[in-house]
């Protein structure tokens, strides 16, 4: 995630180095832990955190667990990685459903801080889930607030309870104790209360949460923070547990590039869970807070699991059955090419599930250069196509891709590329399908037989040198090609260069390629 992107950053920099040594002194746990303090305060973590935090590491890496360990670098990472799961929570806390209906669920928190935003998304997820939620407008002081919640339920496709106007005018609390009433007739499960905020903590603001609480005695208080807020965020949710209290916490503006680092002492702070993250501003942009997958996420150990719930929920098994009946029968056309990426989008952006993979942190500038809308682009030349020319691009010719470049908008070359591109990807499943090694472009076979390719390469190399009879010529000709073979990229298995294990730019433009322009 971006906001946590500079300590995902200074942490992986300070394990990189320690993975470097067989054998772990104190002086290397010292300085280990110091480096993993200013990163943390870097990020704008609370102090008393970071000590605790700190403290619980070094005992542990100097512990025998560290010492008997065959690999003691990856236990190192280990240790923080589970320190940093105690840190957010420990274990997923999930919302507590009240057993007589209605649940009330009552939203808290400064305002800007997402709320609005957030009883839409929460209201879209609860209907995904079966529920019937009721959006209550109780924000009766910010300027049109009543008519964003409006809008945000009209979207979310929720109904929404607004008897007043808002802009200063009504009594929350009054609202607040008549929409509950209102879910109970109409038979609504959920109820979710959007309470006013103020641009810093104050009497006032606390005293009508307070009032609206006791009026409506929520099952859930959930106090919505921004985690671009900085230091500030633990000072306002102190002040929210002892005016309001809460029952968990709701992360906004994950996908903001601050710090964001006080967002880790919140729940070391409070006592309270995290119960949700939003990662972006659509309304589908929100997930359940798992403390175990943020902390891999953070050191750049991937978040697998969330990206296979993702892929459960847009991907129809059918669909995935026949597609791979027609790879073994070499019947992939472009139109279930088309059709897997309309599954595609359905899991939200590109950029968001390769930055899930593990060591995508290390190629950070590949993914903010990735362009998701090389999909659309890719799919408004398909739709271009006529059934015929999607199901044998063969008989595309001339005319017909300045056609089909013409109605999506694109030039020729780009059609020419996508067939090209499709040509290699229907070739490399279809080898797959059948139980064959793929060959890549640029990487070669993958799982080929070892020490097969390197044979070939010496006898090339051997029959490469000059044949030049002048011994000056000849000697000056087999350096130049020494040394342009010293200076050819050499790849591993993925990609990734063999001497320094970096990855390439090339590794995302491979990606790219399968869905639009090079």
């Amino acid at each position: 995630m971006a906001t946590f992107g500079t300590l995902s950053d200074r942490l992986t920099e300070t394990f990189r180095n320690l993975r470097t040594k067989g054998k772990l002194t104190p002086a290397d746990v010292d300085g280990t832990v110091r480096e993993i303090r200013r990163a943390l305060l870097d990020a704008d973590v609370a102090l008393a955190v970071v000590k605790e935090f700190t403290a619980k590491v070094r005992e542990r890496a100097l512990g025998d667990e560290v010492n008997r360990a065959l690999n003691p670098a990856q236990q190192v990472v280990q240790i923080v990685n589970e320190e940093l799961v105690a840190i957010l929570g420990g274990e997923q806390r999930r919302l507590q459903f009240a057993k007589n209906p209605p649940t009330v669920i009552m939203l808290a928190g400064l305002q800007g801080s997402g709320k609005t935003t957030f009883a839409g998304k929460l209201a879209k997820q609860l209907e995904k889930d079966g529920h019937t939620p009721l959006l209550v407008a109780c924000d009766l002081q910010r300027p049109n607030a009543v008519n964003q919640l409006q809008v945000v339920a009209q979207q979310a496709g929720a109904a929404i309870y607004a008897p007043e106007p808002g802009n200063g005018v009504g009594d929350p609390v009054r609202v607040a104790r008549d929409g509950v009433e209102h879910a109970r007739r109409h038979l609504h499960d959920v109820v979710v209360i959007d309470t006013a905020g103020r641009l810093g903590v104050d009497a006032e603001l606390m005293q009508q949460a307070a009032d609206i609480r006791r009026a409506t005695d929520p099952d859930e208080v959930l106090f919505v923070i921004d985690a671009m807020i900085g230091q500030d965020a633990v000072n306002t949710a102190k002040a929210f547990l002892e005016g309001v209290d809460f029952t968990g916490v709701v992360l906004s503006k994950l996908d903001g590039d601050a710090r964001g680092g006080a967002a880790l002492s919140v729940a070391s702070v409070t006592g309270r869970p995290i119960i949700f993250a939003s990662t972006g501003e659509g309304l589908d942009d929100l997930e359940a807070f798992h403390p175990d997958r943020m902390a891999s996420r953070i050191l750049d150990l991937g978040d697998i699991l969330t990206l296979i719930e993702q892929a459960q929920q847009a991907f129809d098994e059918d669909e995935a059955r026949k597609v791979a009946e027609k790879l073994a029968k070499e019947q992939f056309t472009l139109e279930d090419f088309l059709d897997q990426l309309q599954q595609m989008k359905k899991m939200g952006s590109m950029k968001k599930m390769l930055s899930m993979l593990p060591g995508m942190g290390q190629m950070k500038e590949q993914l903010d250069n990735f362009d998701d809308r090389e999909i659309d682009r890719t799919e408004a030349i398909i739709r271009s196509m006529t059934p015929a020319e999607r199901r044998n691009p063969k008989i595309l010719n001339g005319s017909r891709r300045l056609r089909i470049a013409r109605g999506s908008g694109m030039t020729v070359t780009d059609v020419n590329q996508l067939v090209q591109r499709f040509d290699q990807a229907a070739k490399m499943m279809k080898t797959v399908a059948r139980g064959g090694v793929p060959n890549i472009p640029g990487v070669g076979p993958v799982g080929g037989r070892p020490g097969a390719s390197a044979k070939r390469g010496n006898k090339k190399a051997k029959q490469s040198g000059s044949r030049s009879g002048n011994p000056a010529k000849r000697a000056a000709e087999n350096a130049g090609i020494a040394a342009a073979a010293a200076s050819a990229p050499t790849g591993s298995g993925f990609g990734l260069g063999g001497a320094s294990a970096q990855p390439s730019e090339a590794d995302l433009a491979e990606i790219q390629k399968l869905f639009g322009k090079g």
